[in-house]
């Protein structure tokens, strides 16, 4: 397999070392709650992670559901939701062969595609146009951390620089409606950012 593994993600959490997590929900999550522009919903949070986006929206009254591969990560979600006596779903399952009962309203996209080797991205790309209903949205976290390695043709990471342009070709017209730009961009200590994009299934 190229790029990182089941057992490489399993290894972090693990063992605690995640510097991607924040401790707390992502500040742009928090700004769409609260404007009202993730409205109540059934809901998916692919790549969970610790669940902190899981455990608010499970708080906020959203049908959501959990999604991770890593035991791990699901045990972090799981003691989460527990300890604020609150309840979701919660599936341990490679995203790129998951198949859910019915699909979804939404999605919230912040670090499952940046987590992927981009060999892959084709193919989760598909699967997030499967899970969604007709006109459902994907609220997506495009993560900037471009590399010096780049310039060469280096593909580095987790986490991997999600470039606009190649986002643009991989949620393609046809199959989704982009907003235009300028997009929110969030910072992050680890030294990224994220460009916050809601992007709408068509079809």
């Amino acid at each position: 397999m190229v790029g990182p593994t089941k057992e490489f993600w399993e290894q972090r959490f693990r063992e605690g070392h995640t510097p991607w997590d924040r401790g707390a929900v992502n500040p742009q999550f928090s700004a769409w709650l609260a404007a009202g522009a993730l409205k109540p919903c059934r809901i998916l949070v692919p790549g969970c992670g610790s669940g902190y986006e899981v455990a608010a929206l499970a708080q906020a009254g959203y049908e959501v559901t959990g999604l991770d591969y890593a035991p791990d990560a699901i045990k972090r979600t799981r003691k989460l939701l527990g300890a604020a006596n609150l309840k979701a779903e919660l599936v341990e399952v490679d995203a790129l062969a998951w198949r859910p009962q019915r699909p979804y309203d939404a999605i919230y996209e912040q670090t499952c595609l940046c987590a992927l080797y981009p060999d892959d991205w084709r193919a989760y790309a598909d699967q997030l146009h499967r899970w969604l209903v007709p006109a459902g949205k994907l609220y997506a976290l495009f993560v900037q951390m471009l590399r010096a390695g780049a310039a060469e043709g280096a593909i580095q990471g987790p986490p991997y620089h999600c470039d606009i342009t190649a986002m643009r070709a991989l949620f393609p017209e046809p199959l989704w409606s982009w907003p235009k730009p300028p997009y929110p961009r969030t910072t992050h200590p680890l030294g990224l950012a994220e460009l916050a994009v809601v992007l709408v299934r068509r079809g």
